[in-house]
């Protein structure tokens, strides 16, 4: 069995690329939207979703998975200065076994504290006035 599959356009992060559906944004590009996770895992939990229409990392090409991972090192930085976390986490699923719940490729970048646990993957919806006053915090880091 393939983890690729068939896109599916009308996934949410389609439709936010597409404008279609509200994201809490923190910088777009040709390549790339970020955006803050509305379930977040832990504070300033925030995402890179790269524009091809890919289900994962296995379907994306391998120019825009360069260009993706440059975004997402890009924005680690500046969730690191604005957040200053102990440490970050990046993940990407693939495939719903592996945790993925929207089958659009992207990336999470999560800040850890020290004796913080971390929250349930799609657990609690956030405060969006939180959410806004983060990713304002962390677009001043960006380039």
């Amino acid at each position: 069995m393939s983890l690729t599959g068939t896109y599916d356009d009308q996934n949410i992060f389609a439709k936010i690329i597409a404008g279609e559906a509200p994201a809490i944004k923190i910088f777009e590009d040709d390549v790339a939207v970020a955006f803050m996770d509305i379930f977040p895992q832990s504070p300033g939990h925030c995402l890179v979703v790269p524009k091809e229409p890919a289900r994962n990392l296995l379907d994306l090409s391998d120019d825009m998975a360069a260009a993706a991972i440059q975004r997402v090192k890009t924005l680690a930085k500046a969730v690191e200065t604005a957040l200053q976390p102990d440490g970050i986490m990046v993940t990407q699923f693939n495939g719903a076994p592996a945790g993925q719940s929207v089958f659009h490729i992207h990336f999470h970048i999560i800040p850890r504290w020290e004796g913080d646990s971390l929250g349930r993957h799609g657990g609690e919806k956030a405060d969006m006035d939180e959410l806004e006053a983060q990713a304002r915090k962390i677009a001043s880091f960006i380039d």
